[in-house]
């Protein structure tokens, strides 16, 4: 077995401390020191290496290929041989943990002569096809964290740009912290195919091949320092835990049952596939054969990712080759209809937010399908194509008294002219709600006060003008314009022991003026004539 390199060193308390006064000094002069660290306590019985503790489940995984592909054909429309083919790995893979760690508990020696090439695996396939969708699914369903990172984000150990060990110190991360669960995480590495180093670079090649060295480290197995050397808070901790205890924990993560998970779109290597299929021969074959287009990535061979530009010792860690379909119309129709992570829920809970119901007829689903099979971005076009249909559909409709909308073939067609009739349509419908909170107010006003209040057709008329274009409820509208009616009209009863007032359109755009001169009447009875 290759004998892995030992962890970096951890920097000794008063390397620390110099590091440390060295930056204090820079940065802000003679101002600011560092005190001394006192001299560490004797660590206590109590305070000695604790053992795992009780209540962190092991990990177990006891599924069958055929359970892993069932659970992803409930999120993933097609791809049936990449799901397949990543099942049968994940299987394969997590199988060989627990053996080995039964087999450690038994002969800790044995297990370590025990040879395996891990399953780490490589997607190949256009945007939009469901690579990353695919290993989430399957890291929730046998409950390990999972990572995602973009390859072009990071660069060789030493240099500008994120460190690639991070990935397994965000794993440790997501697992609360808990390290056992974390050695059996996933992470998944996209856009692999934008480090593969460029043949002719002079120099050296820090995001290409420096990454691929490194990832080759994990890839295989290696301890990773849970605690980034470059990370100043981390050091701090060490430090204050090496102050109180007399020693710092320098607790690692083995890669050995991480599996890793690159992809890529690999345009160019289409190009190059195509070239030899097409001008060249397949196996032994002598003849040339015919091969469309959406089935080129199925003929990669080794020898074509090593002229990409991947080094044969990366693209050898990467055994399991599968490779992703391009999404058609039919497909993209699938994924809405019957996938359970459909976009349809999320434009559901979008518009029930607004208090629409949205359904959808199949020939409408139909058309959007192929209106985002054009986007040639895979299940993302859904998205492009929704967000423009609905936009104004969300700003117009929302809160203009609708509570249905049904997605026709006509509204896909011409969006426009139906969102026109829905607003008028939705109009009519919210005036008929204000009427009926108009005559709701006055109802439980009367009830609640012994008077008689009623609004003619003007007045109402008036009120759901005012309501619509102040863009308030009925209720709210009313509470404010007639907020001391109460008061003003028991007066007048008490004055002339009338009850019965009828409101017209001037008295909603003048409410306060028109009490006032109604309680002037009752003191002054005859000296103008009383509205009424």
């Amino acid at each position: 077995m290759t004998q892995n390199p030992p962890p970096p060193s951890f920097p000794s308390p008063e390397e620390l401390k110099a590091k440390i006064t060295e930056f204090m000094k820079q940065n802000f002069g003679d101002r600011v020191s560092v005190a001394t660290f006192a001299e560490p306590e004797p660590a206590t019985a109590e305070e000695e290496e604790k053992p795992e503790k009780a209540d962190q489940k092991e990990f177990e995984f006891n599924l069958l290929p055929r359970d892993i592909k069932a659970h992803l054909d409930r999120f993933v429309i097609k791809q049936e041989e990449a799901k397949k083919v990543l099942a049968i790995a994940v299987c394969d893979h997590y199988n060989h943990a627990n053996y080995l760690r039964r087999l450690e508990k038994e002969d800790a020696r044995r297990a370590e002569e025990i040879e395996y090439i891990k399953q780490n695996v490589i997607l190949v396939g256009p945007t939009g096809v469901g690579k990353t969708y695919l290993i989430k699914h399957i890291a929730d369903l046998i409950k390990v964290p999972f990572v995602k990172a973009d390859a072009t984000k990071f660069s060789e150990t030493g240099y500008v740009g994120g460190d690639v060990e991070d990935l397994v110190r965000e794993l440790v991360h997501k697992a609360n912290g808990d390290v056992n669960l974390a050695q059996f995480g996933i992470i998944y590495i996209d856009e692999i195919d934008k480090i593969a180093s460029a043949g002719n670079l002079i120099g050296r090649d820090v995001s290409g091949r420096g990454v691929q060295t490194t990832l080759l480290k994990l890839m295989e197995e290696t301890e990773v320092p849970v605690r980034s050397m470059n990370d100043l808070q981390a050091q701090l901790q060490a430090a204050f835990e090496f102050q109180r205890r007399g020693k710092a924990r320098r607790e690692t993560i083995n890669t050995r049952h991480i599996l890793f998970v690159v992809s890529g779109a690999f345009e160019k290597l289409k190009e190059q596939v195509a070239r030899r299929v097409r001008h060249g021969q397949i196996g032994f074959s002598a003849q040339p054969i015919q091969v469309m287009d959406n089935e080129l990535f199925q003929h990669v061979t080794t020898q074509d990712f090593m002229e990409y530009g991947f080094e044969p010792e990366f693209i050898g860690r990467l055994p399991v080759r599968v490779v992703c379909e391009d999404l058609d119309a039919d497909d993209l129709f699938n994924i809405m209809k019957y996938s359970e992570g459909s976009l349809l829920r999320q434009y559901e809970r979008a518009f029930r937010a607004y208090g629409i119901e949205i359904s959808f007829e199949d020939e409408a689903l139909r058309l959007l399908a192929e209106a985002a099979a054009k986007e040639k971005t895979g299940a993302r076009g859904l998205l492009t194509v929704f967000e423009k249909l609905f936009r104004d559909y969300k700003y117009y409709l929302a809160g203009s008294g609708l509570s249905q909308l049904r997605v026709t073939a006509a509204l896909v067609r011409e969006p426009q002219r139906v969102l026109d009739r829905l607003r008028l349509e939705g109009h009519k419908l919210e005036a008929q709600m204000l009427e009926t909170g108009a005559r709701q107010f006055a109802e439980i006003f009367n009830s609640e006060h012994g008077l008689e209040l009623v609004f003619d057709e003007g007045a109402i008329r008036r009120l759901v003008e005012r309501a619509q274009a102040e863009r308030m409820t009925m209720s709210d509208l009313c509470a404010h314009l007639f907020k001391d009616y109460q008061f003003g009209l028991n007066l007048i009863k008490k004055n002339t022991g009338r009850i019965k007032f009828v409101l017209n359109a001037e008295a909603i755009d003048a409410a306060d003026k028109f009490l006032s001169e109604l309680v002037v009447q009752s003191y002054y009875p005859g000296s103008v004539a009383q509205k009424a």
